[in-house]
């Protein structure tokens, strides 16, 4: 008889705030937030020589009630979140809720360094590995040694273990018959908790729960479907299939339907190419296309060329270059250009980026301004040799850029 399918998803806990608190271990129980761009007070606590604790007074902390700027929250201790504190959340809203919180900025290396670490820990014990992102994976425990003892409890121990040996750091997992219910399971028992989910446990564990639980239902659907009286995962399972079809089309009606009876055949998969690439950043201030030209252009070039560079550090070339603007009031535009060459530099980029622009209104000040390559292939590949005419990428014409 085959094994039963055990797939796993692990979530390193506050994985921004607890790479944080390994450096500053004063701050451990308190309200601590990660986000915003570093500055002048954050320089004193760079002082002190890299990766070793700082017996910094906790009194000598910059507060969240003292910041001002446009900065979003990336993380927050479980300390600060009772207070309603929490990821992705506008930095000034968040000080109105918890001013006592301690605010520090993010150390994108050694968090790369640490989310290196512990995806190569759980490499060792099972190989079957998902990378979803900087914080968490999908691990596949099927056929894995422990992966079918007490559903996988067993090996979650063990990887936790390994995990916390390893980085001083604490992760949940969850462990279902797909990834599906893995990923809602890995919230249940949240910090350092393992919970098991069984296909018989559906009705009792799953259907009770939002249908925002369901990774792939998001505000606007999640609002449609509470406008339509359906505000739990049972509810939603209770509706028939063409009905939901007919509220939200063909496929997605499909979809929720499977998804809301626990069913999900996605494999875990070691590799993936990325879909696109991307830099962007929000300004301090509003900027204005005309007054503010000169910054703006240097800040548009600027992101061209990371991205650029970008591209050719990981190995990829683009054939579609885009732009995205969020304005004063909040409103986004994005407008993107496909061209005949694969391309990878930075100035093709910018000249590419720079025609985008023409197709945006730009009476407005401007709050983010981002570049997006997309359409990817790897680098040397014969099919982007034979796409890719040598004069081609040469043909782009530089036009008057309006900044």
């Amino acid at each position: 008889m085959p094994p039963i399918r055990r797939i796993a998803h692990l979530d390193m806990d506050a994985f921004f705030a607890s790479v944080e608190l390994l450096r500053y271990p004063q701050l451990k129980g308190l309200a601590v937030v990660i986000g915003g761009g570093r500055r002048k007070v954050d320089e004193a606590l760079s002082a002190v020589p890299e990766r070793q604790p700082r017996f910094i007074p906790v009194a000598d902390f910059p507060l969240l009630k003292d910041y001002v700027g446009r900065g979003v929250i990336t993380t927050a201790t479980y300390a600060a979140r009772q207070f309603g504190v929490g990821s992705a959340m506008g930095m000034m809203k968040a000080a109105k809720l918890c001013p006592q919180a301690i605010v520090l900025p993010v150390d994108f290396d050694e968090v790369r360094r640490f989310s290196r670490l512990f995806k190569s820990t759980i490499a060792e014990i099972a190989p079957v590995m998902q990378d979803r992102g900087v914080d968490e994976v999908y691990i596949d425990f099927t056929d894995v040694p422990g992966g079918q003892r007490e559903g996988g409890r067993v090996l979650a121990r063990l990887i936790q273990k390994a995990i916390f040996e390893k980085t001083g750091l604490t992760c949940s997992i969850g462990v279902a018959p797909n990834k599906l219910l893995a990923k809602m399971a890995s919230e249940f028992n949240k910090p350092n908790g393992i919970s098991i989910v069984y296909e018989e446990d559906l009705e009792t564990k799953i259907w009770p729960l939002n249908v925002r639980k369901i990774n792939g239902i998001g505000p606007k659907a999640g609002e449609k479907l509470a406008k339509l009286h359906i505000h739990t995962i049972g509810e939603l399972a209770a509706q028939d299939p063409q009905w939901l079809i007919d509220n939200f089309g063909k496929s997605s009606g499909a979809w929720m339907h499977e998804v809301a009876w626990g069913r999900d055949d996605r494999p875990v998969e070691t590799h993936s190419e990325p879909v696109s690439m991307s830099r962007e950043t929000t300004f301090g201030r509003d900027l204005h296309a005309v007054r503010d030209k000169a910054e703006l252009g240097e800040i548009f070039t600027s992101l061209c060329e990371k991205l650029g560079e970008d591209l050719q550090r990981k190995g990829y070339v683009a054939k579609t270059i885009g732009i995205k603007l969020r304005y004063d009031d909040f409103r986004i535009a994005t407008r993107d250009q496909t061209i005949q060459a694969y391309i990878a530099d930075g100035q093709t980029i910018r000249k590419i980026a720079g025609q985008c622009l023409k197709r945006v209104a730009l009476d407005r000040r401007l709050r983010l301004l981002g570049v997006r390559a997309s359409t990817l292939a790897r680098a040397g590949d014969e099919a982007v040799s034979a796409a890719s005419p040598p004069q081609a990428a040469e043909a782009v014409v530089a036009t008057d850029q309006l900044f």
